[in-house]
């Protein structure tokens, strides 16, 4: 059996003490989620938060920090028995310019606002546990510099 983890970027974005989410539809129905999505070649990790954020909430952001690295195994693993994991970069940022005329990626719903408490009392919506504990951890004061990623030239 082969491992093969899925490495993922997120932005955790605040304003006014509520938190941009999106509503997308998973295997498991409808599920909250930060904009977030695969890293996928050719981009480094920053580009591919500002590109999900763009694709999935419609919003260009900036980077300011790093909040986290989380991992986490997909408790309901396929019938093989390989566990599903993701290693997910989240970053924090700031919301540029917004686009409501721009189409949201498949399986997106829409893209809304909510605070801490209200994803707290959604928890049984939420796409993963990484959605509230970046978060709280971004709460919490956690920022490390965004030049704490090094991507090296071939």
């Amino acid at each position: 059996m082969s491992w093969h983890p899925h490495v993922t970027v997120a932005t955790v974005i605040e304003d006014g003490g509520r938190f941009l989410l999106v509503e997308e539809q998973t295997r498991h129905g409808l599920r909250w989620n930060q904009p977030a999505g695969h890293w996928e070649p050719n981009e480094t990790l920053l580009q591919a938060a500002v590109r999900e954020t763009r694709e999935e909430a419609a919003v260009d952001v900036r980077l300011t920090s790093v909040v986290g690295l989380y991992v986490w195994t997909r408790p309901d693993a396929p019938n093989d028995g390989a566990a599903e994991t993701f290693l997910r970069v989240t970053f924090a940022g700031e919301v540029r310019q917004h686009h409501p005329d721009q189409a949201l990626d498949e399986g997106i719903v829409r893209a809304h606002w909510a605070s801490r408490d209200e994803i707290a009392a959604n928890a049984a919506r939420l796409r993963s546990p990484m959605v509230l504990q970046c978060i709280d951890d971004w709460l919490a004061g956690a920022r490390h510099p965004l030049d704490v990623l090094h991507h090296l030239q071939p």
